[in-house]
């Protein structure tokens, strides 16, 4: 199962549980669909709603303008690119809706000389039934239309549905929009974006602003397409909440509503001892800052005792730096080298920060994923001692935290292309190992066994 948890500013400790019972409940609307799913949500609303599918088309464009009238665009020019499947079919009704609100608009529509999806065409009469619609038909580099960098262009050219990359005349037109400097709104998902899967190397549409459908799309949680996609927001378009308890996914959206409620509050009769012990184990001469990040971060998690296990060279630094931590000196000056005494009476032990990869430390690593068999935390220069040694991966505890950025991600598990390819990866190791991978980025990545 992998879990995307949202970025936000955290500022207070807190200590989570969930089990079995809950997770149905708490994840079911938080799930990550793929692009077959959300096209058999869409149908299941059409059918047990009942709505027709240009109905719910109309639905979904009002969103698009409710949210293109709160900007201060109204004087602005609009224009709306359009491919002419059922994306294409979303802007030419975001446009019939602008009008009616008196916008400045101008529609350009992809012609390939094919007729276009059953709602794209209902949408396309009912738009000229309007006076005022002002409509040209792209069909050649010739025919691409001057954009000012004040205009508004709306991209519903291509939606969730493509499958390949964009050429000729398609990626033309969106290498034109890109250069334009204008401000961009993709309609669900800016044109030429794969979602469910790595668009890198693809020409696509760089949007500011991207309104997706409903829920969040992978591709849209990927820091691969962040020059892509801008800033997404999520409108509702009503879709049918009770779909998703007849689909299975292995990927969810962690947010702030699932922590509140797997927070488990503090006792107001706690105290240090009931919260555990931890060791922290890291940090070498002139990495020592590492180290004191990692204990202050522990202690402000909850942990009821925290110690820190550093070399010599380090405990001035330590003790002022977090006089409430208890130290654990190593004999060696500059780095670590000996394991501690009775490390099983520590509740959890991170290692890693700071600690550099010296062959000594790398033996004291190995020393600790032989002993200790409570879970590890490993981080940072842990990783990298790892990745120095990988068949100590198989000897980790079981339920092990590894927390790599992606770098540290590759050293351990090989080069990786994309983001995709990432998450794949993480998949396969969290259960071949038994450990669970915490790949860090904006969305950060939490794959279990």
């Amino acid at each position: 199962m992998v879990s995307l948890i949202q970025s936000q500013n955290q500022h207070s400790a807190a200590v989570f549980t969930i089990n079995h019972s809950q997770f149905h409940s708490l994840f079911l609307n938080v799930q990550i669909l793929d692009a077959e799913q959300i096209r058999a949500w869409d149908q299941y609303t059409i059918q047990h709603e009942p709505i027709s599918s240009i109905g719910l088309m109309e639905r979904a464009a009002q969103q698009c303008v409710d949210w293109l009238l709160k900007e201060a665009w109204r004087n602005k020019h609009h224009l709306i690119f359009c491919g002419k499947g059922n994306n294409g079919g979303d802007g030419l009704a975001i446009a019939r809706l602008l009008l009616q609100n008196q916008l400045p608009v101008s529609i350009y529509i992809l012609e390939f000389g094919k007729i276009g999806r059953p709602d794209f065409q209902g949408n396309l009469q009912r738009l000229h039934d309007l006076p005022n619609a002002d409509i040209h038909f792209v069909q050649s580099s010739t025919t691409l239309p001057t954009i000012s960098e004040n205009d508004i262009v709306i991209d519903a050219l291509y939606g969730s549905g493509l499958n390949k990359p964009l050429d000729n005349l398609s990626a033309e037109l969106v290498n034109h929009i890109n250069q334009s400097n204008a401000t961009i709104v993709s309609i669900d998902v800016p044109s030429g974006l794969f979602m469910d899967k790595s668009s890198v190397g693809n020409i696509a549409v760089k949007a500011t602003y991207t309104l997706t459908f409903q829920c969040h799309k992978l591709a849209l949680l990927m820091q691969e397409n962040a020059p892509i996609i801008g800033e997404v927001t999520v409108l509702d378009i009503g879709l049918k909440k009770e779909f998703l308890a007849t689909i299975e996914t292995s990927s969810y959206l962690l947010d702030e509503k699932i922590i509140r409620n797997i927070f488990k509050p503090r006792h107001r009769f706690g105290h240090k001892g009931t919260y555990g012990h931890a060791l922290i184990a890291g940090g070498s001469y002139g990495k020592m800052g590492a180290v004191v990040l990692a204990t202050k971060a522990c202690m402000r998690s909850g942990a009821g005792l925290t110690t820190a296990f550093i070399p010599k060279c380090g405990y001035n630094i330590l003790q002022i730096s977090a006089p409430e931590a208890m130290t654990i000196i190593d004999e060696e000056e500059r780095l670590l080298s000996t394991l501690p005494d009775d490390i099983e009476k520590f509740a959890a032990i991170g290692i890693g920060p700071g600690m550099g990869t010296a062959p000594e430390t790398q033996h004291l690593l190995s020393f600790f994923v032989r002993r200790y068999k409570k879970p590890l935390v490993i981080d940072a220069d842990g990783l990298n001692n790892l990745a120095l040694n990988t068949s100590w991966l198989q000897l980790l505890p079981p339920g092990s935290i590894l927390t790599p950025h992606p770098k540290e991600f590759d050293r351990l598990f090989g080069n990786h292309v994309n983001d995709f390819a990432r998450m794949e990866t993480a998949q396969q190791k969290a259960k071949l190992y038994n450990i669970i991978l915490v790949l860090k980025s904006h969305h950060t990545l939490i794959a279990f066994p």
